[in-house]
């Protein structure tokens, strides 16, 4: 599959489910996963996830961070023109060292010093749509969106900050693990994210 600038919203695959849904989310209720601009400045104000330094970035600082490159935000927009979450991605790295032996073994990674990857930095999910399986419909696309850029651009996981043990499991669920000093930083390689979401070459 080839990266987008928009990306018709889809379920994740079958064997991504870890939780179960209030009601099952159909891709009728929704227009497109897309690059937060200038057309969501007054979707942004009604965007509620319950965590308030999740909802002041959306609201304050997420157009910034795209505007001077820091991180591109992705967001989830209903027929009804609500913001259902939203999801950042931002060049990272990862030093070898901080990697299992056997781990950087068995994936064959480079015995370069710092290896490139990808940080998905805030995923959330608005309030009024929970259960619906919001969170993982915007993970998957965000591995898809890492899965396909990392063959221009060379990365060898994707990153997450565990924020609680909620998101922690949900992460886990997913196959992410924890880096050996720290519980909640944890990666995906990416060759795990190819045998699960395989694209297209580039």
């Amino acid at each position: 599959m080839h990266p987008r600038q928009t990306r018709d919203c889809k379920e994740p695959p079958r064997a991504t489910r870890g939780s179960s849904r209030d009601r099952p989310i159909s891709a009728s209720e929704f227009r497109v996963i897309e690059p937060l601009g200038a057309k969501h400045d007054k979707l942004r104000a009604a965007f509620s996830c319950g965590v308030e330094p999740l909802d002041r970035y959306l609201r304050q600082q997420a157009s910034q961070d795209a505007r001077r490159r820091a991180a591109v935000p992705y967001v989830l927009v209903s027929k009804d023109d609500r913001i259902a979450g939203y999801y950042t991605l931002s060049s990272d790295n990862i030093r070898v060292d901080d990697l299992p032996p056997g781990l950087v073994q068995q994936l064959k990674l480079p015995r370069y010093p710092v290896i490139g990857a990808t940080l998905i930095g805030r995923l959330a999910r608005d309030l009024s749509f929970k259960g619906r399986g919001i969170g993982e419909i915007l993970l998957v696309d965000a591995l898809e969106r890492s899965l396909a850029m990392s063959r221009r651009i060379a990365s060898a996981a994707v990153i997450v900050d565990a924020k609680d043990d909620h998101a922690h499991r949900f992460y886990t669920s997913f196959g992410f693990m924890p880096f050996p000093e720290s519980v909640k930083r944890l990666f995906l390689p990416m060759q795990t994210i190819e045998k699960l979401l395989p694209v297209q070459p580039t």
